[in-house]
């Protein structure tokens, strides 16, 4: 699918911070897709880059307007950027079609970034659709058997494996027909019921709950990538897998903490909470 083959680079001099690849989609409101990616990466100490799947025409109040790119352009982004720079991780998010899938997921199994975060992004905050529907059955078949972990949210959860989660024992269920589809670590996100958000996470032998307080706010847009990015970031860092996952849970319920209104719809999450890690020393002028 692409005329750069992956081969062993000769590595440059070591890059002073770990570097992390998102591969998702432009939200011109900058609060989710690969502007909430890059945000975090920033925030949490790694270099980011992006490959673009699609623009997208959106604010607060909603998407009015997607333009996928061509999936050659796609693919000369991921293989650009991985044979120069490399990746200590990497993440998926809006994917839009299943050409694209298929095409994303060759290239970062060709490149072997194994430390894989899918987002399965399907709908926007505001309800529009973000993955085509017959793009489900690509993200199950190319998608997940190279995820290292999977962050649906029970909406997504369901869709993907067709089944109905109003229980406990139903989430459990629904993130052991996940992990039969590939990846190494599920999470099924609780952000979608009732009471506090408690994620669960299954790796193939056991079960973990990772409970926060649930944070009322409508500044929630881009949520679910800022997780996901958080998760690649810590992951990128060298960081143990449920480590990353506690680390990431603690990090976006603080944003959520943070968040302040910038549209009139759903604002984003305050993703340098912790203030910009920048102090430059001034310059002097004249007149």
């Amino acid at each position: 699918m692409s005329d750069i083959n992956p081969v062993p680079r000769s590595e440059p001099e070591a890059a002073p911070v770990p570097k992390a690849i998102t591969v998702a989609g432009s939200d011109s409101g900058g609060g989710a897709g690969l502007q909430a990616d890059l945000k975090t990466f920033a925030a949490l100490g790694v270099y980011g880059m992006s490959a673009v799947t699609a623009v997208t025409a959106q604010n607060t109040r909603g998407v009015f307007a997607i333009a996928e790119v061509p999936e050659e352009v796609v693919i000369a982004q991921i293989d650009l950027l991985l044979d120069d720079i490399g990746a200590d991780a990497g993440k998926t998010g809006m994917l839009s079609s299943a050409l694209i899938v298929e095409v994303v997921a060759d290239r970062l199994d060709a490149w072997g970034v194994d430390k894989l975060v899918v987002d399965p992004v399907m709908v926007a905050k505001s309800g529009d659709r973000l993955l085509q529907e017959d793009a489900v059955e690509a993200v199950r078949k190319f998608l997940l058997p190279i995820a290292h972990v999977v962050t649906p949210n029970l909406p997504e959860a369901e869709v993907l494996t067709g089944r109905t989660i109003e229980t406990d024992d139903d989430a459990r269920a629904v993130a052991v027909a996940l992990r039969d589809m590939g990846p190494r670590y599920v999470i099924v996100k609780g952000g979608h019921r009732e009471g506090a958000p408690v994620d669960l996470v299954y790796d193939g032998d056991d079960f973990y709950e990772f409970r926060a307080e649930r944070v009322d706010t409508r500044n929630n847009h881009g949520t679910g990538d800022t997780f996901s990015s958080a998760i690649t970031a810590y992951l990128a860092r060298g960081v143990e897998t449920l480590e990353a996952i506690s680390l990431a849970k603690g990090y976006i319920t603080a944003a959520l903490n943070a968040s302040y209104a910038v549209g009139a719809g759903h604002s984003p999450v305050n993703h340098f909470y912790a203030g910009i890690p920048v102090s430059p020393t001034p310059v002097p002028f004249v007149r």
